[in-house]
């Protein structure tokens, strides 16, 4: 692993990285990619931030490498039990009154709160007239999520935090256990779409009533927030929701006064008419 990045550097990997490849990391939170960056160099064995320069120069697929491990979210089924309560209680009976209802979900890392949010809609009664659209920006992150295949080892935590967000069904009818492997049934994925989105460059492709990007503006200044929120204010419908991670925030966002609090503690708002 190198020693910590410099601001000059690290000003410098982002030239390369977008001029060299298009990618533009200029407005990610700077101490969050660096420790990024830091870790990725230890994963592969570099020692100086002139070999990694040289490498992302000379390697386009050592780049992809590097763009897959630092764009890779840590995320698990229903995270934060709390937030799925209040969509069940206070958004998904209002979502109810739509004919077609569409449900974004932005940076949704390996898929597991995408396969979430279609337990509460089928629970609800709404999956078969729903659609819900999984971008993200890792294409490694995408295949794995469209596989419906969830580590064996970890749904005796996804099934206590459903069990927390309400959930009343027997949690294992959900998936099919086959080796050390929880493989999401079919049912459930048949109305998701998965597919390349980059937050940063790409515009709107859609409009919804719901928008989830929980977990992903904490990597992002605050001009970059503003402008994906913004992006997503021209996504949703009038009166359609925004959901963002608990630890984040639209109080400084320059879009703030488009936006109604429907609930403050799970981070979920409302465009306004």
């Amino acid at each position: 692993m190198v020693e910590e990045i410099s601001h000059g550097d690290f000003t410098e990997l982002v030239k390369i990285i977008q001029q060299r490849y298009g990618y533009d990391f200029t407005d990610y939170a700077e101490a969050s990619l660096k420790r990024r960056f830091s870790r990725f160099t230890g994963f592969v064995g570099i020692n100086s931030i002139f070999e990694l320069k040289h490498r992302l120069l000379n390697e386009e697929h050592f780049f992809r490498e590097m763009v897959q491990y630092i764009t890779v979210n840590v995320t698990e089924m229903f995270r934060d039990p709390s937030f799925y309560k209040v969509l069940r209680e206070q958004v998904l009976p209002r979502l109810a009154s739509y004919p077609i209802i569409k449900v974004w979900h932005a940076g949704c890392a390996t898929g597991e709160e995408v396969y979430s949010m279609a337990i509460l809609l089928e629970e609800a009664g709404l999956l078969d007239r729903c659609r819900i659209y999984a971008t993200d920006m890792n294409e490694t992150n995408l295949q794995k999520a469209e596989s419906g295949i969830i580590a064996l080892k970890d749904m005796k935590e996804y099934t206590a935090n459903y069990m927390q967000s309400g959930g009343i069904n027997d949690f294992s009818n959900y998936y099919t256990a086959r080796y050390d492997n929880a493989i999401i049934h079919p049912a459930l994925r048949r109305n998701i779409i998965f597919f390349q989105h980059n937050l940063v460059t790409d515009q709107v492709f859609n409009e919804f009533q719901l928008i989830c990007c929980r977990n992903v503006f904490i990597y992002f200044n605050r001009a970059l927030q503003t402008r994906v929120v913004k992006l997503f204010y021209d996504s949703l419908t009038s009166l359609g929701y925004l959901a963002l991670g608990i630890k984040e925030s639209l109080l400084y966002n320059e879009e703030r006064a488009k936006f109604e609090t429907v609930n403050q503690a799970n981070k979920i708002f409302r465009r306004k008419m």
